[in-house]
This record gives C-alpha cells, sequence and structure tokens, in this order.
C-alpha cells in the first residue's frame, strides 16, 4: 500500500519567535516532538531550523527485530534472519510513501531519526560483542507537522503532511505557537560524575591503541570513554545551555518518550542531495582565543601541525575509499580549509562522489558507516578493535542522526558533543584519534577537552530559570 501524504502549507512572521520557543509551546501538546537548528552556518544551505510534531508513521530496529507502524495503524514486525534485512526493509518503508515534488529551498516532510553506532552490525560484516539494551539500534519517524524556520528571511513555514479535506491541524498549530507561554521546569545533576575507565584504566587503553598504530594494524584508531550522570527535572534545559555554549551547525533535541537524543554536532556523517554525495572530514581542533589576530596564527599552527595533518589526510583518503564503493567522480573538492567558528578552529576537507543510477542513495549512507573521524582507518580493523578494548557498547555515540527524504535526499550529523537522556541518568561520551606519534597524556586531555562543554551545560543547567 503506498500512503498519499496532502500536504498543507501556511506561512508566517518569524522575528518574534525563536526554534526554542516554539518547542517548548507545543512539546507539551505533542509527546515526542524533536527539534532540529543549525547555528554557526557558514551559507544558506543551513540557515534553517525544524520541529516536527505528532509522528504518523515509524520504523524500529530493537532486539534483532524490524518493527514497522503505518498512518493507517496497520503494523509489521520481521524478526531479523540476515543483516542485508535492515537496508532492504528501510528502503521498502520509504517507498511506501508519495510526496509531491517540493522545490521550496528547505525541508517540508520525509524521515527524521537515527541510526546508532551499534547498527553498523546491520550494514558490515563485523560482530559487536557489547549490546546496547539502552535504545533501539535504528529509529525512523515520520511526522504530521514539521515546522520550518527561515532564519535568513525571518519567515515560519507550517506543514501539515496528513492533512484531511476540512481539518484545521494548521490553525490549531498556529494557535499553540502565538500563545506568549514557554513552560519550563527546573534541572538538578545529583550525585557526581561516573566513567567506565578511571584515568590510568584509560591511559593503558590509549597505550594499546598506539601498539597496534606502531605495529601496522591501524593507521588511526578512535578510542572513546563513557560518563555518565544522574538528574532529576528537565534536560531540556541541558540542550539549551549546550547550545549556548557550544553553537554548531548541528544542533538537535529529538523526544523518544523513555529516552532523549541531544547534542551540538559540528560534523555531519554524510550529505546526500541531487545525487550528489558529500563526506566533510573535520580533524584538526583549535580552541578560538576572542582576539582576531591571535586566532589567525592559531590557524595558521593549526595548518601546519604534523599530528593534525597526518589525521586529516587519512581520513581524507578513508572517505575517498568509502565514496569509492558507491559511486563515480569521487574527487576531493576542498583540502584542508581552515574554518573558523565561533569557539574552534577546524581543518575541513569536502569530498564528493556522483551515485550512478544503479545505487541507492541508501546503499550510500550504509557504505560510508560509520564515519572514519570516529572508528579510525582501515575502518573495518579499527571497529574490531574498539570493540575489544572499550568495555562498554557505543550505542548512540558514534552514530547518526537527523533527515532522509523520501526523494533520497540524506543529511546527518555525527553523534558527538552529544546526550542520552535515560531514567534520569545522562549518558556522555567523548574520543581520541591515536596515531603512532600519539602522546597517551596529550590524548587523554583532548577527550576531556571535548567534554568541557558539555559538563559545562550541565553546571549551567541548574541556573536556568
Amino acid at each position: 500500500m503506498t500512503y498519499l501524504l496532502k500536504t498543507k502549507s501556511k506561512k508566517l512572521l518569524a522575528d518574534t519567535l525563536t526554534p526554542v520557543s516554539i518547542y517548548l509551546r507545543l512539546r507539551d501538546k505533542f509527546a515526542n516532538s524533536i527539534l532540529l537548528e543549525s547555528s554557526d552556518y557558514h551559507g544558506n544551505d543551513n540557515s534553517f531550523s525544524y520541529i516536527c510534531c505528532q509522528p504518523i508513521a515509524s520504523f524500529k530496529v530493537a532486539n534483532n527485530e524490524i518493527l514497522q507502524q503505518f498512518p493507517d495503524d496497520t503494523q509489521e514486525n520481521q524478526p531479523i534472519a540476515s543483516r542485508e534485512d535492515v537496508l532492504q526493509a528501510l528502503d521498502q518503508f520509504i517507498q511506501k510513501f508519495k510526496a509531491s515534488e517540493s522545490k521550496l529551498p528547505f525541508i517540508t516532510n520525509g524521515l527524521f531519526g537515527y541510526m546508532a553506532y551499534d547498527a553498523v552490525g546491520f550494514f558490515e560484516d563485523i560482530s559487536l560483542s557489547h549490546e546496547d539494551k539502552l535504545i533501539p539500534d535504528v529509529v525512523y519517524h515520520v511526522y504530521r507537522y514539521v515546522i520550518a524556520v527561515d532564519h535568513f528571511k525571518n519567515e515560519l513555514h507550517l506543514f501539515d503532511n496528513f492533512s484531511s479535506e476540512n481539518g484545521d491541524g494548521l490553525d490549531q498549530l498556529e494557535t499553540l505557537i502565538r500563545i506568549n507561554n514557554d513552560p519550563q521546569y527546573q534541572f538538578s545533576a545529583i550525585n557526581g560524575e561516573t566513567s567506565n575507565y578511571n584515568d590510568p584504566e584509560f591511559l593503558e587503553i590509549i597505550k594499546k591503541g598506539i601498539s597496534h598504530c606502531l605495529r601496522g594494524d591501524v593507521f588511526q584508531i578512535v578510542l572513546s570513554r563513557r560518563f555518565e550522570a544522574q538528574f532529576q527535572g528537565d534536560e531540556f534545559n541541558v540542550y539549551r545551555a549546550l547550545r549556548s555554549i557550544n553553537p554548531s551547525p548541528y544542533l538537535f533535541y529529538f523526544d523518544y518518550g523513555s529516552y532523549k537524543i541531544f547534542g551540538s554536532s559540528p560534523e555531519s556523517q554524510i550529505v546526500v542531495k541531487e545525487n550528489e554525495a558529500s563526506i566533510f572530514p573535520i580533524a584538526g581542533t583549535f580552541r578560538r582565543t576572542g582576539d582576531d589576530a591571535a586566532d589567525a596564527q592559531l590557524a595558521q599552527k593549526l595548518a601546519q601541525d604534523e599530528k593534525e595533518n597526518s589525521e586529516h589526510v587519512m581520513l581524507v583518503d578513508l572517505a575517498r575509499n568509502d565514496l569509492s564503493r558507491s559511486s563515480t567522480e569521487v574527487q576531493v573538492d576542498i583540502f584542508k580549509e581552515v574554518q573558523y567558528y565561533s569557539h574552534v578552529i577546524h581543518l575541513v576537507s569536502k569530498v564528493t562522489g556522483k551515485l550512478s543510477e544503479a545505487t541507492s542513495p541508501l546503499q550510500m549512507v550504509v557504505d560510508t558507516f560509520p564515519a572514519g573521524t570516529l572508528s579510525g582507518a582501515p575502518k573495518h580493523r579499527a571497529m574490531q578493535l574498539i570493540d575489544q578494548y572499550e568495555n562498554t557498547s557505543r550505542g548512540y555515540y558514534g552514530g547518526a542522526i537527523g533527515f532522509m527524504g523520501f526523494n533520497g535526499d540524506f543529511n546527518h550529523a555525527i553523534m558527538i558533543r552529544s546526550f542520552l537522556s535515560s531514567s534520569n541518568t545522562l549518558h556522555y561520551q567523548a574520543g581520541a584519534g591515536i596515531v603512532a606519534k600519539s602522546n597517551p597524556e596529550s590524548e587523554l586531555q583532548e577527550v576531556n577537552n571535548k567534554l568541557a562543554a558539555l559538563r559545562h551545560a550541565i553546571e549551567m543547567a541548574e541556573n536556568i530559570k
């Protein structure tokens, strides 16, 4: 059966509204609403934010089973017999929806959700020894209401993707948005922070990673450390704090009821648009000083740093290899460009490839999953070593979250600088890219540097009124 999305729309002025204020006004009325924002953007393509409400269909992979629910409330449950089943089922799920083609520069409908790092077992010939019972491996929803905020034009676009002929869904949505009431609740952390390793234990794991690089097993490996903090109250305050402390191209807050995933990611997993796939490897980061002259000197130092450059070249090569699996005309469009963000300076490249007619965009996505910047090179061996040395499942960390269009467009962020909230516990994680020339103490500090914004967000959230 094919489900036709009959989309109605309405345009409003958004000069007095923000994505956060809209989300706060809608989340208590619509369970499991999600928020996607972009800040620190460099162009018009990333100047939109989205709020999605009222799921009408879902695709989920959990406990080795595929569960699908459709707009007419029918359900399909399928045990996973082989790893090819997940990709095939997701592709068939997408094909069940038919939407009118939009020429608008922003998203009007599609699938919103995530693939956890552990989902790689369904895409590659690799077995992971740790199981994550906190969240499903894959979750995507089709939403009835999609609200797009155009930050450049200060416009608000409301879309009802499953409207009835006499429905007044958009009017009700507009009324809720215009009510000047943003219900807010307190947040407090309790019992401090715990980790799956202490510092000496993690230093030993870093040393093992270096030894594998010296032996030639891998050129690079990303080893990570998980932290947890219990809390009471509303974790949306942590998101609000994080987006302020660490503005990024990808800001997201996905509410799934029993758990929530939210974060501030600087890096895309992969972007597919009009049959062109793009990967933007980020390797090399210096923190900005706030002084333009000093930042310019830091940028020059970053561009000449031997370790950062060797890491970056490896990850560009890995992106080229990944794209070559399912595309042609693979090329490096931008190489080691210094990009300035509000808080950091990055070395960023852009690698692109053209999808052949026989290649589905989803195949391209899974061929490049997970990101090399979160695994290593060669990727398969690096993932085996990660599974060997990390004592917990990665779960959401290092996975991808975002949007998938019915037309094959795909734009997901890597789940880094992010939280998983489950059972009043915040889970957060960070890793270090280990190479043969790595210094263990420096890599330990790199993990702490990456966690600094997350820890600060927890502290700041307690003071949000």
